[in-house]
């Protein structure tokens, strides 16, 4: 399936599966059956498939592979065979198809394990088991975006800006994204120890892993000069969003909203599909987005006809942390001037990634392409580099140590601008 990331690049729920780093399409791409043919074929002749240099040189491609392929083979067999521990051949499988995505030096390309990608699965269901927070990369371990409600972590009272340094004891630094996370996942009843640093001081925090349902959206009334507006909040594109944005829209104008601001904030992103479908409920018609690969054919993907605000005053509110499909959104209301973007530079992915399925229950992710808004604007970087992203219309910026959100009552300011009383 062609996604955009899943959840904030560099992102995932820590306690729950990676998604993400942190999302059109998300066309999965099956290739078990593929692989079980071959296997089959291998299968009427063991001793062959053992001894391949005892083939034809053109059945033994055909079998097994060129040349590059018979020596990947040839290495991992001999490790399983030689080293003088033994060795798990699945391991050695998971290892090797992770070195080869590492290899493409592309922080948005990925394998799951057979385990990382149920997980992934669970996190597109916005369901997962952990602590419930949401966090990004941080050179001494891993940086809070977001404390969802409810959950082991609000209760503890973390908040966004504090920074995992250990897990269990076992410091962070140093350790990649994925490694870091999986130490603070686990079963839910079960504790987990981390060790957060907060003003440069430093507090353990005993946890105790619960199932998590990631709240998707939500909504609110505000009055702003004797003017009600209703505020959106969009927390990831995960399957189904669209419904809950479309039904929250509803709600709000039945309450009486003159306006509407859309917060994309620390929203990552997700399935491409769910972009163009959330688009569309504030554009009647015209092209969301274009995507474009070498081995995915362009398509432009349009407004499907059926807005539910079409004509309401919109604000969007993005941060630096808004990327993805939430880019892809932002960007089409902007170019279409359908709304005034507010908040702070975006965080500037311009590619979109490909999950296909592989035959041990595990998935690559990797990068297939690019997209671009509707006048054309890539707004990612060269190749897979983090790029411009999407300057908003006003640039404010929220200060995380002070009670007020500076930068949404700059968006409510905005909006009450345009609507009437």
């Amino acid at each position: 399936m062609l996604r955009d990331p899943d959840l904030p690049p560099g992102h995932d729920p820590a306690g729950g599966p990676l998604r993400p780093p942190q999302g059109l399409f998300r066309r999965v791409r099956r290739v078990g059956a593929v692989v079980a043919v071959a296997l089959a074929l291998l299968a009427g002749g063991v001793w062959l498939g053992g001894h391949p240099e005892g083939l034809p040189t053109g059945v033994r491609d055909v079998l097994v592979g060129d040349e590059d392929t018979r020596v990947i083979d040839e290495a991992l067999r001999t490790i399983a065979d030689r080293y003088y521990a033994e060795v798990d051949p699945a391991d050695l499988a998971d290892d090797a198809i992770a070195g080869a995505v590492e290899s493409l030096d592309d922080r948005f390309s990925a394998y799951f394990s057979p385990k990382e990608y149920r997980q992934f699965q669970e996190v597109q269901n916005s369901e997962f088991s952990g602590v419930g927070l949401v966090v990004s990369p941080h050179p001494s371990g891993l940086r809070v975006v977001e404390v969802y409600d409810g959950t082991p972590a609000s209760r503890a009272k973390l908040a966004p800006a504090d920074v995992i340094v250990a897990v269990e004891g076992r410091a962070l630094k140093g350790v990649k994204q994925q490694a870091a996370t999986d130490r603070i996942k686990g079963p839910p009843g079960t504790d987990v120890t981390i060790t957060v640093s907060r003003d440069g001081k430093r507090r353990d925090y005993t946890l105790t892993r619960a199932r998590v349902n990631v709240p998707v959206v939500a909504s609110r009334i505000r009055t702003v000069d004797g003017v009600k507006v209703g505020i959106i909040n969009l927390a990831q594109f995960s399957s189904g969003a669209h419904a809950e944005v479309y039904a929250a829209i509803r709600k709000v104008q039945k309450q009486g909203a003159k306006g509407l601001v859309f917060d994309l904030r620390r929203n990552g992103g997700g399935l491409v599909s769910e972009a163009q479908l959330i688009a569309s409920a504030f554009l009647p018609d015209g092209p969301i987005v274009t995507t474009r690969g070498r081995s995915v054919p362009t398509r432009t993907l349009s407004a499907t006809g059926d807005p539910v605000a079409e004509d309401i005053p919109l604000v969007v509110l993005v941060d630096g942390d808004t990327a993805s499909a939430s880019e892809i959104v932002a960007g089409a209301l902007q170019d279409r001037d359908r709304a005034e973007v507010v908040g702070a530079k975006t965080f500037g992915k311009g590619v979109f990634q490909e999950v296909i399925e592989l035959s041990n229950g595990g998935a690559l992710d990797i990068t297939a392409g690019q997209y671009f808004t509707p006048d054309g604007r890539n707004l990612g970087g060269k190749g897979v580099s983090q790029g411009a992203g999407i300057t908003p219309d006003v640039k404010v910026k929220d200060d995380p140590k002070t009670k007020p959100d500076e930068a949404l009552n700059r968006a409510l300011s905005e909006l009450r601008a345009k609507t009437t009383s």
